[in-house]
């Protein structure tokens, strides 16, 4: 066998541009908008089932207190987020995520060059691809 085809994983980023900082700014100010009104809706649940339980009050805190716990942690995730995307500098290059691609690959080949590709993109359009 000369040759084999594999997976591997293709790096996408993104070159950031004022276009693409609205945008994932927005998406931030949306998770946290959305987290905000699931908080308040589980907030309500709570005081509800309190009231009408409070002998269980420990166990309704309990329950509530765990539905709560990653959408708080998503809710300043996203904070996090929209401040990190307002001071970082036009240009700068941030991780899209990751896509796999086919690679053939023969004796000799060096593997390290093969799986260390990526793709920058300015506003969708692919500007380098790089290894």
């Amino acid at each position: 066998m000369d040759s084999i085809k594999i997976t591997v994983p293709l790096t996408v980023k993104a070159k950031l541009t004022e276009k693409l900082r609205a945008r994932l700014i927005d998406e931030a100010v949306k998770v946290g908008e959305q987290m905000e009104l699931e908080i308040k809706q589980i907030n309500l649940d709570m005081q509800r089932e309190l009231d009408r339980s409070p002998e269980h009050e420990g166990q309704i805190r309990n329950f509530f207190g765990n539905e709560l716990a990653p959408r708080q942690a998503r809710l300043e995730e996203a904070h996090r987020r929209k401040e990190t995307f307002e001071k970082l500098a036009t240009g700068a290059e941030i991780m899209q995520g990751t896509i796999e691609r086919q690679v053939e690959l023969k004796v000799g080949d060096n593997l390290r060059e093969a799986m260390n590709v990526e793709i920058l993109v300015e506003d969708d359009k692919i500007i380098a691809i790089r290894s």
